[in-house]
């Protein structure tokens, strides 16, 4: 199997259609490709097979999470590369992350299927990784499948996660007032923004959905003197964030519960928070989420949604979330666009008095979080396992790029349940919030 590397690269090319932007090391350690430029790593010949059976981005992706692909220099350029090579595509093919390798079908490239299946070795499908979430069954979005949805990406340790977000453990964008401020203070600026555009009040009620591990509901207390509840679908995130709030001396004013929005029975609240929730309601409870939000507030209470949003597009049926994202990441989640999700808590009553795109502020945030991670890597693939780190350094690089090149995009969206009295309570120039 003599200069596996260079049949690849005249493989690869050959299909694309387009010079391969990345240098190529196969498991028989020979290389081909441009000097200088990321190497792919192609450990074991078994990453061939995976991308045989399961064309396109599954296949990739299942290759990456057992080590049989890596990538040896750095990492944002080499995604970059390949990203650019995948979104060329996007405008000539209907799906074109996996129509490079069915192009293989095509009579004239006969000869590089041929090829490929000879460097690829024994036709078995390799099993796919542990780390990948099996096919779900029943309806999407019911409580069962949202909490089994939930607990895969957050019941995975709260140590690991202590190793990528730092103290602050916020899991969410934050706000940067440059790109050299540190994590924690960039953090504690985004929930201080979200406090000061919910206007909060000593001794106003606030409710934090999808509160993770606790961090809004204390700061809002701390600072604020509100009185707090805090629900997540993790029993670990749970577990975690009532251990800070008995430590801080806060547990009479903050209460966290494992429960869904849906179950709530315990309104009015004066204020509504939503940070990175909304991701996993999906697009077809949408209306039943912002419904319900709408009615768990008093006439005057303020909502502030922060969400991931994606671009639009021409055909909005063909919508589909990316495989690596809903079998390792984040099952069964769905992105919407920003303007979607503004008529939709429209629809539900809301007056929307603000939206701030701040995508920018994420690619900073989940550039800090690799970092993190890659400085404690041996400790997170130990808390966790091998494959799960390498899921969460390839979404989480894969991700800030895709900020940074507006593929998606995260906004604050803030809300008023304005009363029939038109009386918004906001203040004539209230984009200060002072």
């Amino acid at each position: 199997m003599a200069d596996a590397a260079g049949r690849l690269t005249k493989l690869a090319e050959e299909v694309l259609g387009t010079p391969l932007p990345v240098r190529i090391r196969a498991w028989d350690r020979s290389e081909s490709g441009p000097p200088g430029a990321p190497v792919l790593v192609i450990r074991h010949r078994r990453a061939l097979r995976r991308l045989l059976f399961k064309p396109g981005e599954l296949g990739l992706a299942r290759g990456w999470v057992a080590g049989d692909l890596d990538i040896e220099g750095d990492l944002y350029e080499a995604l970059d590369l390949l990203a650019g090579l995948l979104w060329e595509r996007a405008a000539t093919t209907k799906a074109p992350r996996a129509a490079a390798l069915r192009a293989l079908a095509r009579p004239e490239l006969r000869a590089a299927a041929r090829e490929l299946l000879a460097l690829a070795g024994a036709p078995v499908p390799p099993t796919p990784p542990a780390e990948e979430v099996r096919r779900r069954r029943g309806p999407l979005h019911t409580l069962r499948r949202d909490k089994e949805a939930i607990s895969h990406h957050y019941d995975v340790g709260n140590d690991f996660y202590a190793l990528v977000l730092g103290p602050s453990m916020v899991y969410s964008c934050a706000y940067w007032e440059s790109p050299d401020a540190s994590l924690e203070d960039a953090q504690r600026d985004k929930l201080d923004l979200i406090c000061r555009k919910l206007a909060l009040k000593e001794g106003q009620r606030l409710l934090d959905v999808g509160c993770g591990w606790g961090s809004m509901v204390l700061h809002a207390a701390r600072e604020y003197g509100v009185r707090a509840v805090g629900i997540t679908l993790s029993e670990e995130q749970a577990t975690f964030a009532r251990k800070r709030i008995a430590e801080a001396g806060l547990a009479d004013r903050i209460e966290i519960r494992v429960q869904d929005y849906r179950e709530i029975k315990d309104e009015p609240f004066d204020a509504i928070s939503s940070i990175g929730m909304a991701e996993h309601v999906g697009r077809d409870r949408y209306a039943e989420y912002a419904s319900a939000l709408y009615a768990l507030l008093r006439p005057g209470g303020r909502l502030l949604n922060h969400q991931i949003a994606r671009r639009p597009l021409a055909d909005e049926e063909t919508y589909r979330v990316d495989d690596f994202i809903d079998r390792y990441v984040f099952p069964d989640g769905e992105l919407a666009p920003v303007g979607r999700t503004v008529a939709q808590l429209e629809e539900a009553g809301f007056e929307v008095r603000d939206v701030e795109g701040i995508r920018e502020h994420y690619a900073l945030t989940l550039r800090q979080w690799v970092a993190n991670l890659e400085k404690h890597w041996d400790e997170a693939a130990r808390l966790t396992s091998p494959g799960r780190a390498r899921v969460w350094r390839l979404y989480m690089a894969a991700s800030a790029l895709s900020f940074e090149r507006n593929r998606i995009g995260v906004n604050q969206v803030l809300a008023v349940r304005t009363p029939d009295s038109g009386t918004s309570g906001a203040r004539l120039r209230e984009r200060s919030w002072g």
